[in-house]
């Protein structure tokens, strides 16, 4: 006797779209990190998934609408865990640290996320230009940003005048430089800034910077 499959649920099909649509994005993201946009290849990701090319199309449209989703979940990665952050029982000091080490240490266990952005950059951030979900997901961790240099300046443990996006930069680049130029920095002084063995060191001295800037005397000029 010849068993009948029976068909999917409609919240079994959700789930396996879900699912499928997840294991697609997990591919992607090694792929075009990898190869970079050009390089990457929507048959290689079909290849190493349990879809089809044509299946990925339907998913997503077409390569550039993957690469697209990519980063919006890249992105949405980075935006959960700053709205996790709890600073509103620290004070300035230790609010502006702990928000310098969430981006020193989302950036290093997500190299990936790195050279994503290296690469959309490459591209004159072209698909974060036309993503409408990018253009409205911000940055949470701007927001607690002014709330803590708002609380510092008041308090006069801060400088008057700095600007949460600049900070934003500060901080960022520090933690993109570290994981970006690990392999070139390396081969050119001999140093590895994710070395394990100094990961302490460049956290600290990461919060060491942040707050020296804000605490610093500027002349009028």
């Amino acid at each position: 006797m010849t068993s009948v499959e029976e068909p999917l649920r409609p919240a079994e099909r959700v789930r396996d779209a879900t699912r499928t649509r997840a294991e697609i994005l997990d591919v992607a993201t090694q792929e075009f990190a990898r190869a970079g946009y050009d390089g990457a290849r929507v048959d290689e990701i079909a290849a190493r998934t349990r879809t089809t090319k044509r299946m990925i199309y339907y998913y997503f449209g077409g390569k550039e609408q993957l690469f697209t989703a990519v980063l919006e979940r890249a992105y949405g990665e980075i935006r959960r865990a700053e709205q996790e952050l709890d600073v509103e029982h620290l004070d300035p000091v230790a609010a502006i640290r702990h928000l310098a080490e969430l981006t020193f240490d989302h950036h290093e266990r997500h190299p990936d996320f790195i050279r994503l952005v290296s690469i959309e950059n490459i591209h004159g951030a072209a698909h974060i230009a036309a993503s409408g979900k990018l253009g409205r997901i911000g940055s949470p961790a701007l927001d607690v940003l002014r709330r803590v240099l708002a609380a510092g300046q008041e308090s006069g443990l801060f400088t008057a005048g700095v600007d949460a996006v600049d900070l934003h930069a500060m901080i960022s680049s520090f933690c993109f430089f570290r994981v970006a130029n690990r392999h070139t920095f390396g081969a050119l002084f001999g140093r590895d800034l994710v070395a394990p063995a100094r990961r302490e060191h460049y956290r600290t001295m990461l919060g060491d910077m942040v707050i020296a800037y804000l605490t610093a005397q500027r002349t009028a000029g």
